[in-house]
């Protein structure tokens, strides 16, 4: 996943409210929204090619977000699928904290990478890039590539359209944050990050939707939490429409999926 807004604790009613785009390539395969896992009790999408997961949530309650960190000419070969994490942590019994700490241990060998995961009144952010995690203060945050609210032009934006439609609200609409995580606005080359992928890359990348022939924006989320329990998740699969593809993009058709669930009484 590659652009993640949250709302925790900041919206009257909502524990926490999630938006978030998946950028992926097009060729990639995936599953969509579902309840996965041994027992069925895991909710998110599902990566058929390196396993795991880039976001989802349990019947518990727990939470968990991922995003490649970005940096060209770094990738380790064979490293090991990073959303297997999410998949690890939602499965587990394991607090947050806790697990923050066993991942440590392993870290490395993965290729880098931001989570944020948590369960009932706790909210963590961790990024391997350096080893290191912190307890969330309430308040709304975005992630993209790099670390925790790096101000790059698509996350600054993203926040500026979210805002209104992820706090200051009276209620969550889900359809209203689809329609602004399909902003195509492209900031001028002198406000776009250097990773070391190179310009085209970068202004490919520098949207909060993206679209090409290959690479693109594959799916959009939408979680809340509410106070009273209850979890809702939609997800908006965009789907090519056969083989066709120009040098302009193509235009996308999407699928929605809409399920939520009342969280276990224990919790």
């Amino acid at each position: 996943m590659c652009l993640l807004f949250l709302s925790y604790k900041t919206t009257p009613g909502y524990r926490l409210v999630v938006a978030a785009n998946r950028d992926e390539f097009l060729n990639r395969p995936a599953a969509s929204l579902d309840f996965i896992g041994r027992d069925k009790c895991i909710l998110a999408g599902l990566d058929l090619e390196g396993g795991g997961t880039w976001l989802g949530v349990n019947k518990e309650g727990k939470f968990a977000a991922l995003t490649n960190y970005r940096e060209g000419g770094t990738q380790m070969e064979n490293a090991p699928s990073r959303g297997e994490i999410i998949c690890s942590y939602l499965s587990s019994s394991i607090p947050g904290d806790n697990f923050l700490h066993e991942l440590k241990k392993t870290a490395s060998t993965y290729n880098g990478f931001n989570l944020v995961l948590g369960e009932g009144e706790e909210l963590f952010y961790y990024t391997n890039k350096h080893n290191s995690h912190i307890r969330l203060e309430p308040g709304f945050y975005g992630l993209s590539n790099h670390l925790l609210d790096t101000p790059w032009p698509k996350l600054s934006r993203g926040k500026d359209l979210l805002r209104p439609a992820m706090v200051e609200t009276g209620e969550v609409k889900p359809g209203e944050i689809f329609s602004l995580l399909r902003d195509q606005f492209s900031p001028p080359d002198n406000l776009l990050p250097d990773t070391g992928i190179g310009l085209e890359w970068e202004r490919l990348l520098g949207s909060i939707f993206i679209k090409s022939p290959l690479y693109g924006t594959r799916s959009s989320a939408v979680i809340t939490f509410k106070d009273n329990g209850q979890v809702n998740f939609a997800e908006t699969t965009y789907l090519k429409p056969g083989a066709e593809l120009s040098a302009q993009g193509h235009p996308f058709k999407s699928q929605v999926i809409n399920l939520s669930f009342n969280l276990c009484p224990f919790v």
